[in-house]
């Protein structure tokens, strides 16, 4: 009877042990399930570990920090950039040593860390507002012309014009615009009422004025802007202002300059598409 008892009792104890055996491996699954799990990361984690260049942007007198991963493209930099200024890729000339590519990478061609990248470029507002109509700005010239005092009437000019047309022209006059004489131009008073000659001189680019004491040579190049006004009651004849500096009190100023060569002077000196 105990010799049968013993195996029976030893059944419980084989039980237990697969239990645990089955215990052990239950763990160990789990185990590795989370060690498995770990080690997945997501796409922001992926990209942290990429290699990035810290870049300066600079475009428009505005500096800006630009951290990218190394590998990116031409292309993809002009995206971040993009987003930075909100000038569009289509617009941007991005230069790094030269022109940069947009189908290589940053590492490609070995951009720094620190690197400086200029970008030239406006925006859409930037281009419809320099491509604003050439006729809405000379008409908003002229109103502005219109307000203000005439020139002949300002005090600065009425003491030479109130001495009258007293000289002698050496040409005729004619109501009809003419090219400049291939002569100087005498007859002409400047604002300290002493006589004015105005020379062309065409093949050394420059507009020589003379007068009793001295002769200046001025380049046409460096005549900003040139300014007339018919004098009232002598509507042949106009004030003309010739600006050799960057203000208008560089403005020197020539009385009774025939009407008909205004505009032939204006050529001559401004070219055509310089004034209106």
């Amino acid at each position: 009877m105990e010799t049968e008892a013993k195996p029976k009792e030893a059944e419980p104890l084989s039980e237990d042990v697969e239990k645990g055996d089955g215990e052990t491996t239950s763990h160990t699954d789990a185990g590795n399930a989370t060690t498995q799990d770990s080690s997945i990361s997501n796409g922001d984690d992926a990209d942290d570990k990429q290699e990035t260049v810290d870049l300066k942007i600079i475009w428009n007198k505005n500096k800006y920090d630009l951290k990218i991963p190394v590998d990116s493209t031409g292309a993809k930099l002009k995206e971040r950039i993009h987003s930075l200024t909100g000038l569009p890729p289509a617009m941007q000339k991005v230069m790094y040593k030269g022109l940069l590519p947009e189908d290589k990478t940053l590492r490609e061609i070995r951009v720094t860390n620190g690197a400086k990248i200029m970008v030239v470029g406006s925006t859409i507002n930037d281009v419809l507002a320099v491509n604003t109509p050439k006729e809405v700005i000379q008409q908003e010239v002229k109103a502005e012309e219109n307000k203000k005092e005439p020139l002949c009437r300002q005090k600065q000019h009425r003491k030479v014009l109130d001495k009258g047309l007293f000289h002698i022209m050496t040409v005729s006059l004619s109501p009809s615009q003419e090219r400049l004489p291939t002569v100087p131009l005498s007859g002409m008073f400047n604002k300290s009422g002493g006589k004015v000659r105005l020379t062309f001189k065409l093949e050394q680019d420059q507009l020589w004025i003379g007068t009793k004491e001295r002769t200046e040579k001025v380049p046409m190049g460096s005549i900003k802007n040139v300014v007339s006004e018919p004098i009232e009651g002598h509507e042949d004849y106009h004030m003309m202002a010739f600006q050799l500096g960057p203000t208008e009190a560089s403005q020197y100023w020539v009385y009774w300059v025939p009407a008909q060569f205004v505009d032939a002077i204006k050529d001559t000196v401004l070219g055509k598409w310089q004034y209106f």
